[in-house]
């Protein structure tokens, strides 16, 4: 069930994901439905968007283990449960400090990796880290303290992305990107549409707009952006994958400046030379030519 030897850079694939994942928030704020029932939406059209394309791959799910079904699973949850604490943190605490905690994940997956995988993050990769850490914080610069709640649901958010993002490292080596992305996507989308439920948010009876921007969201940030951090979590330790996604307030950032106007604030000019250096440092010089196998 291995994968043939990968024909896209992954440092690649992760720029491509980022800049997908980016619209994710202007989209969001373009909609109507509330923020779970957005999610849900999103996670089950994407769920099905993915076994679409990659129908000829899912089937190797049923070859898993009995212990390796469970790490699927355990990744779903933790998908449903990072929106869920995320998307709720966001009305609960300032923008900016739910920000700068949920993007402490790569911290949280360094451990987990360490811990569950074996994978001890070298002392560059610490740095790197700690760089893209610095850049989150300085994108938050200025900004009055936010509720306790909110933010502790945020620092939830960050713990369950890490669990996401080790669940995939540890399964894509035995599952393809397509079968594993289909997976993960519908079981999130299946847990979170009772969620939605429960918080008053309905998912029937919007505005035509409202589907066609599930639509979008789900044909970009998630098929295209969130299956890119997917494929790279074959050859990345999550923390890498992790410190990546650290981009996406930037690229979301400019493309609300954009289509909505919103100037960036000078936190986000402050941390963004930061977070690339830091994503730059765990992942250059990482891999061998395109075409062979990672050592």
């Amino acid at each position: 069930m291995t994968e043939v030897p990968r024909r896209v850079d992954p440092r690649m694939a992760l720029l491509a994901g980022v800049s997908a994942v980016s619209s994710a928030s202007v989209l969001i704020r373009l909609s109507s439905a509330g923020p779970l029932a957005i999610a849900a939406w999103r996670m089950l059209l994407s769920g099905a968007m993915m076994a679409a394309a990659s129908f000829r791959s899912v089937g190797a799910i049923l070859g898993l283990s009995g212990r390796e079904r469970l790490i699927l699973l355990i990744s779903g949850v933790s998908l449903a449960a990072h929106f869920s604490a995320w998307v709720t943190s966001l009305f609960l605490t300032t923008v900016a400090a739910s920000v700068v905690l949920v993007d402490s994940s790569p911290v949280f997956s360094a451990l987990i990796s360490w811990a569950l995988l074996g994978e001890r993050p070298s002392r560059r990769d610490w740095v790197g880290v700690c760089l893209a850490l610095m850049g989150a914080a300085a994108m938050g610069w200025g900004e009055s303290p936010g509720n306790l709640v909110g933010d502790l649901l945020a620092l939830a958010g960050a713990i369950f992305l890490a669990s996401y993002l080790v669940a995939g490292r540890r399964l894509r080596p035995v599952l393809p990107t397509g079968a594993y992305s289909a997976a993960v996507y519908s079981i999130s989308g299946v847990l979170m549409t009772p969620l939605a439920a429960a918080a008053g948010q309905p998912m029937l009876g919007l505005p035509p707009r409202d589907y066609v921007i599930f639509l979008a969201l789900a044909a970009g940030p998630s098929c295209l952006g969130h299956t890119s951090y997917n494929y790279a979590l074959r050859y990345l330790p999550a923390h890498a994958v992790g410190v990546a996604i650290l981009g996406e307030p930037i690229g979301a950032s400019l493309l609300a400046w954009a289509v909505l106007g919103e100037v960036p604030p000078a936190g986000v000019l402050l941390g963004s030379p930061l977070i690339a250096a830091g994503v730059l440092t765990v992942t250059l010089d990482r891999f061998p030519p395109p075409g062979r196998r990672p050592s």
